[in-house]
């Protein structure tokens, strides 16, 4: 009985002991810094080794991007002046370089010149009713203070005398209209240029103001580019521009002037490039770029970025060796970098291998030095 009563009092010391050391360590764990305790349990593995680099400040060229049609610098509508007359011949096609003064197509001159043999007897006739009343008014003249004419008499044939005068102006005066009306036959380019259009058809009647032909003048053409209110500021006259066309060749232009007024609906403005005539088409839509000169910008290479559901990313690496995901806003490209906005300049973004990696991994960092 007395031996059982022993190891009872054995059992419960134990208990208490173990109780103890317990307490202690429980006690011990709470003073413990939260790195010792993160120690003791199981080290993350780095997700990836990567090389490190900072922002670069780099000279970068500035350009402005933008779309627009090409056109014919001024396009002159060639008409017809003559009314109802046939059109007799077409000297001329679409595409053919024509010069000031050169003869493009001609009318019928039968009507014409019948009108003007009849212009010309007209004349004829009222110069010989001219001369016969300045000698019937001479003559009055001479004989109005005998009183053998009336006053009457004499006062009608001082009017027959400007009556016929009068006439033959009129009928210089219709002999001249039928001689610009004979010059109208002949349908003249108003300037140099490229014809680009061609309405006249050989035996046409043609009424007044009809067009003819359309000409390009002196050849030039022109590119419309259409560029925001807040970038037509940047652009001077006299600046290159460089346009691709549909075909994949560049060709250069030169701005000529920018418009006075920004569109009320579009907000745009239409900057005029001169541009060879020999290296496009008008009516063709064009991509191009002005460039207005170099600022420095960070830059990044073009390896550090990464590219998720349409938008810009770069992987900045704290302290801690942890990956953080910090969108940017990608700008001009040179060569091997790329300007890019949202950077800190002191932080520190990994070269490569960035779109294997995901917000919050750890990574190890290469020693290899890294030139953007």
């Amino acid at each position: 009985m007395i031996k059982l009563q022993k190891m009872h009092w054995v059992l419960i010391a134990a208990v208490i002991a173990a109780l103890l050391a317990l307490t202690y360590y429980q006690y011990s764990q709470v003073d413990k810094p939260k790195t010792e305790i993160d120690s003791t349990q199981v080290i993350a593995s780095p997700a990836l080794t990567v090389r490190l680099v900072k922002p670069q400040l780099t000279n970068i060229q500035q350009v402005i991007a933008a779309n627009g049609a090409i056109a014919p610098w001024q396009e002159a509508v060639i008409g017809s002046e003559s009314n109802g007359l046939l059109l007799n011949q077409v000297l001329v096609n679409v595409g053919d370089k024509v010069k000031r003064g050169q003869l493009l197509a001609e009318f019928s001159t039968a009507t014409i010149m019948a009108d003007i043999a009849q212009a010309q007897a007209n004349i004829a006739e009222a110069k010989a009713n001219a001369l016969e009343a300045a000698g019937n008014a001479a003559r009055a003249r001479n004989i109005q203070d005998t009183g053998a004419l009336s006053t009457q008499q004499i006062e009608q044939y001082f009017a027959l005398e400007a009556t016929s005068k009068a006439r033959v102006t009129a009928a210089v005066a219709t002999l001249q209209m039928q001689q610009i009306k004979l010059k109208q036959t002949k349908v003249i380019a108003p300037d140099n240029g490229v014809i680009s259009a061609r309405a006249a058809t050989v035996g046409a009647v043609v009424s007044p103001g009809q067009e003819l032909f359309k000409l390009i003048r002196q050849g030039r053409l022109e590119w419309r580019a259409e560029l925001t209110s807040s970038d037509i500021g940047q652009i001077k006259d006299g600046m290159i521009s460089k346009l691709n066309l549909p075909d994949g060749s560049a060709i250069t232009g030169k701005v000529r002037t920018t418009s006075p007024i920004v569109d009320a609906q579009t907000r745009n403005a239409i900057v005029f490039v001169d541009i060879n005539a020999d290296q496009a088409k008008a009516g063709m839509f064009a991509r191009g770029t002005f460039e207005i000169g170099d600022k420095p910008q960070l830059t990044l290479p073009n390896a550090a970025i990464v590219m998720k559901d349409g938008f810009a990313y770069v992987m900045q690496v704290g302290a801690n060796k942890r990956v953080k995901q910090v969108k940017v806003t990608t700008g001009q490209n040179q060569g091997a970098v790329t300007a890019l906005t949202g950077l800190d300049e002191n932080a520190d973004y990994i070269a490569a291998g960035g779109a294997f990696l995901t917000d919050g991994d750890l990574v190890a960092i290469s020693q290899q030095e890294t030139t953007p």
